[in-house]
């Protein structure tokens, strides 16, 4: 059985994943550009027992999408305010954990892109991924 391991800046959040992801994605929306300060998001989803919180206290912040409406409910560190992971309406039973707070990294490998259409000017696609202009979920 595969496990991971991560947690937050400071250290205070610490938790385990086991199993492979159902999904991997690198999400170009403005709500993960903000969320992240960064160009894009990366979300590595497991379903929602393969998800363990070994220490910490996570805060939630729930957002709904201005075009489909939809919730997303990010969970970060009341510490030092890294986004741990998150739960979405649209994927009921399944927990999104930011990609850049797995401890070793070097087994990640990104699927899929979404939102391309607000992904910066800039942004090289890799050969071989899936790309979307909006959400790759109906």
């Amino acid at each position: 059985m595969e496990t991971h391991e991560g947690g937050c800046a400071c250290g205070a959040v610490r938790y385990r994943v086991k199993n492979a992801p159902i999904r991997t994605s690198a999400c170009h929306c403005r709500a993960c550009q903000r969320r992240t300060g960064s160009a894009f998001g990366v979300g590595i989803y497991f379903k929602g027992e393969d998800f363990e919180l070994l220490r910490g206290e996570l805060k939630a912040y729930e957002f709904r999408s201005d075009e489909s409406g939809r919730w997303l409910r990010m969970e970060f560190c009341t510490n030092c305010g890294t986004t741990v992971t998150w739960t979405a309406e649209v994927f009921p039973g399944v927990h999104g954990v930011a990609g850049g707070t797995f401890d070793d990294t070097r087994w990640l490998k990104i699927d899929r892109h979404v939102w391309t259409r607000s992904a910066h000017h800039w942004m090289a696609f890799p050969p071989g991924v899936e790309r979307f202009e909006k959400s790759s979920i109906k």
